[in-house]
């Protein structure tokens, strides 16, 4: 099972693709798709997307794993962010792609075993669960892998759940 983890962001969207065959998780393909700031809105929004979809068209995954936005006191952050997200569920829609949606809490769960992990705990657990040996950066590119992560482990259990 393949998901693609998106962690928006219009200056930085983190995506990686990790591979779970039996209860074995693998990373396939991960990064950031980068915008300069000095970039035209509309254009960086295209960038993403244009990205994402290739990625998409490339690997096939079976599925996107996204973080759900959460209140921020920061509205300037908050709508840029928000653009990102939408242009990923864009993509995803537009190549047949379901998507499976969580909140930051739900992956830190999922990924280190509690809701309230910090970054670097984050990092070092997606590092040891997919036995990646240098430090992932930027931060973002993890927090990608680790929505992949959650998802594959949500799909799998789902799966199981219903006896497939």
């Amino acid at each position: 099972m393949l998901a693609l983890g998106i962690d928006p962001g219009t200056a930085i969207c983190g995506y990686g693709l990790v591979d779970m065959t039996g209860n074995r998780l693998r990373p396939v393909y991960y990064g950031s798709v980068m915008t300069d700031k000095d970039m035209l809105p509309e254009l960086r929004l295209k960038k993403i997307y244009d990205d994402l979809s290739a990625i998409i068209e490339h690997f096939h995954p079976h599925f996107m794993s996204i973080e759900k936005l959460f209140f921020n006191r920061n509205v300037t952050t908050a709508i840029p962010v928000g653009q990102a997200r939408g242009v990923a569920l864009l993509a995803a829609a537009n190549h047949g792609l379901p998507v499976l949606e969580f909140t930051p809490m739900q992956i830190k769960q999922s990924v280190v075993g509690t809701g309230n992990a910090s970054k670097e705990q984050v990092i070092y657990m997606v590092m040891h669960l997919l036995n990646i040996r240098e430090k992932i950066k930027p931060d973002d590119t993890a927090d990608a892998l680790a929505a992949a992560i959650c998802g594959v482990n949500t799909a799998s259990t789902r799966a199981w759940q219903e006896g497939r």
